[in-house]
Order: structure tokens, then C-alpha cells, then sequence
């Protein structure tokens, strides 16, 4: 039992190495693609990534309620609070872990191509990414919707890399935590929809009496 548990304890310290050196291997070949069209590219789906994760439930949410539609209300709701809930576990998760950024752990090695100031696991941006792609994908399963926001939330993750603030590591996180979010929304949302709909039907139920 005991040599169990010493190549158990060995076999961990071997894989928690080979997977840091896969780690920033992987980061410093992403970091040192750096011709114009890869910097563009990485800087533009870097920056976008706020305002396509934010916009788009809200902007469903603003024509809904314009248009009177409550089943599109419902959707933009499931999808803005699936984004929001990515953001706050994987914010919470950040000061948590506290890992330092890429650029901070080897600066000898990681070119730095954006300011970042949190720390670095998991990635935000890729987590709030990856729950409206999914989200979306979940509500709209249509090939032209899944294909172009799950190419896009792909981009925010690669260029995360590039930029040299996120590992490998945090961006699968991210990805991961985004989609576990908005896979576990749409059986939150489902309950919650129960609920109300079982109270309004009540109370239309008492008026009547």
C-alpha cells in the first residue's frame, strides 16, 4: 500500500510538470506568431469579446420587449444570465487560484501585447465567450448560428494566447466553465419558468373563484 501510494504521489509531481512544460510550450509558440494579419486579428476578437458577450442578450432582451415577444424575453434572459454567471465563477475562481499571468511568471519568454491587471486562471474572456456561444447554440440550434459564434468564442481563445495573457490551461478552463454554465442555466431557467408559470396559474385560478 504504502509503494502505492509513493508511485501515485511520484506519478502526479511527473504529470503536474508535463503539464506545465505542454503549458507555456504551447504558449510561446502561439505568443511568437506575429505578423500583421495574427496581431490585428488577436487584438480585434480580444477587444470585441465585452461588448459581442454583452450585446447580444441585451439587444435580444431590447427587441423583445419592444416587440412584445415573451419567448424571445425568456431567451435573452437565459442567455445575458448565462454570460453573467460565467463571468462570476471565473472571476471568483481568479482570486482564488491567483496564478500569475503568463507575461509576470516568464517575461523572458512571453512577449506582452495587452494589459492585464487580474490574475490569470481561468480566463474571462473566454468563459463569458463560450456561454453565449453555447447559450445560443442551445436556444437557436441552427448550423449558422453555432458554427460562426463557436468559430468567434475559438478566436477570443486563441488571441488571449497570442496577446500572451492567458495559458493554454486557463483558456480550456474558461471554455469549460462557460459552456458547464450555460448547459446548467437551461435546466435553472427551465425550473424557474415552471415555477412562475404553476404561481400565475394559480392566482388566475383564486381570481376566478
Amino acid at each position: 500500500m504504502k509503494r502505492y501510494f509513493l508511485f501515485l504521489i511520484i506519478g502526479f509531481f511527473i504529470f503536474e510538470c508535463n503539464a506545465q512544460n505542454w503549458d507555456i510550450n504551447t504558449l510561446k509558440r502561439i505568443n511568437r506568431i506575429d505578423n500583421s494579419f495574427i496581431r490585428g486579428y488577436s487584438k480585434t476578437f480580444s477587444k470585441t469579446e465585452p461588448y459581442v458577450a454583452l450585446g447580444i442578450p441585451v439587444a435580444l432582451g431590447t427587441y423583445a420587449l419592444f416587440d412584445k415577444d415573451r419567448g424571445l424575453l425568456n431567451d435573452a434572459i437565459y442567455i445575458g444570465t448565462s454570460v453573467a454567471e460565467a463571468f462570476t465563477v471565473t472571476y471568483a475562481m481568479k482570486y482564488a487560484v491567483y496564478r500569475e499571468r503568463p507575461f509576470e511568471h516568464y517575461p523572458d519568454l512571453i512577449d506582452k501585447r495587452e494589459n492585464a491587471s487580474s490574475p490569470s486562471f481561468p480566463s474571462t474572456h473566454v468563459a463569458t465567450a463560450f456561454s453565449l456561444a453555447t447559450s445560443l447554440s442551445i436556444k437557436y440550434p441552427k448550423w449558422y448560428i453555432i458554427a460562426p459564434t463557436y468559430a468567434w468564442a475559438c478566436s477570443v481563445g486563441f488571441a488571449r494566447m497570442n496577446e500572451g495573457v492567458h495559458y493554454p490551461s486557463d483558456v480550456i478552463a474558461g471554455a469549460a466553465i462557460g459552456t458547464g454554465c450555460a448547459v446548467i442555466n437551461m435546466y435553472v431557467n427551465k425550473w424557474l419558468n415552471k415555477l412562475i408559470f404553476l404561481k400565475e396559474k394559480s392566482k388566475v385560478t383564486n381570481d376566478l373563484k
